[in-house]
């Protein structure tokens, strides 16, 4: 068919785009490494992993490797990661809801996170607990959301969206609470720029330990993306084709819920794309779930690369991306809710 044909080749193009920018990204900086050097750097490593000695000729400085490999090297990859991750659960939550103004933060998961990452900073706790504290409290959210919602009567999907508002607004408000009482000339400091979101303080020890979570979620997002086309059409419909609606939004709803919270975790509180992207991609690839999904995959990549770029770039001092992300996103929505046609 010819939109199937129109689709791949969107997405050809989408994956292509990503691959120039993750490459392009390595020589922007205020050190800059030419991208001769910086593909000879990363196939010299790559060979290394597998053959346990150095088997190209040095061409480039050491500086030039530590800059490639230890420093943006894992916050490319990092910036990939948490783009797909909040695009993709974006896509799904949308699907889920059928609501074009869903996204990942719907059922509290940023704000537990938020509230988690702010508890451990005032207790002094280290990255890495900061870290953890942010992904439990993230997913914690979620679990009583889905737990207020199952006992509530009512339709099920109304209350999921109303216990998330519910307990967003609480662990909100435990967040200012802790941002009050922090100590104004370190922790308040910290807990305000976490909130503000970076990936300034990326490691490559991050890199794996993000990508285990976010490979747990993603896998069943992409393999269950047939099925949210069949619950776009309807409760009855989805049913008399056999799919168990609730079965298959549960899967969804934690796949989405742990990439989300495994993203703001290490990334801290970028909002924005799991709304902004999924629009962009049915622009560019249609409503079937088949493209979409894996469309959100490469444009939540490239899109979160590329403001990253911008973000360590643009000025002499680093903006944080969530504030850029937060330009782009509010104007995007404005333009949402005023268009006539758009269903809301």
């Amino acid at each position: 068919m010819a939109a199937d044909r129109k689709a791949r080749r969107a997405l050809l193009i989408l994956g292509l785009v990503l691959v120039a920018l993750f490459l392009l990204s390595f020589s922007l900086g205020r050190y800059g490494v030419p991208p001769a050097q910086v593909v000879k750097i990363l196939f010299a490593r790559f060979l290394e992993l597998f053959t346990g000695r150095e088997v190209l000729q040095r061409t480039w400085t050491a500086q030039m490797e530590t800059v490639v490999v230890n420093i943006r090297l894992p916050r490319i990859v990092m910036a990939c990661l948490v783009g797909c991750s909040l695009s993709a659960a974006g896509a799904a939550f949308q699907g889920v809801f059928h609501n074009p103004m869903a996204s990942p933060d719907i059922l509290g998961a940023s704000s537990g996170a938020a509230f988690g990452a702010a508890l451990a900073i005032l207790r002094g706790a280290s990255t890495r607990m900061i870290t953890l504290s942010a992904f439990g409290f993230g997913f914690l959210t979620v679990g009583l959301v889905m737990l207020v919602a199952r006992r509530a009567p009512g339709a099920r999907l109304i209350n999921l969206i109303l216990a998330g508002i519910m307990l967003s607004s609480l662990f909100n408000a435990g967040t200012s609470y802790i941002k009050l009482v922090a100590d104004p000339s370190n922790q308040l400091p910290q807990i305000t720029y976490w909130l503000m979101g970076s990936l300034s303080g990326t490691r490559l020890s991050d890199v794996p330990l993000a990508f285990l979570p976010m490979v747990i979620g993603l896998v069943p997002l992409f393999l269950l993306r047939w099925q949210l086309n069949l619950l776009s059409l309807g409760e009855s419909e989805a049913k008399s084709l056999g799919v168990n609606t609730n079965r298959v939004r549960l899967a969804l709803l934690l796949c989405a819920t742990l990439v989300t919270a495994a993203s703001v975790s290490f990334s801290g509180m970028i909002g924005w794309v799991g709304l902004v992207v999924p629009h962009l991609c049915r622009k560019l690839l249609g409503s079937d779930h088949r493209y979409l999904v894996p469309g959100s995959f490469l444009c939540g990549a490239a899109f979160l690369l590329l403001v990253d770029d911008v973000s360590r770039n643009l000025l002499a001092v680093e903006i944080p991306i969530g504030i850029l992300t937060a330009l782009i996103g509010a104007p995007f929505f404005l333009y949402l809710i005023t268009r006539k046609e758009e269903k809301l």
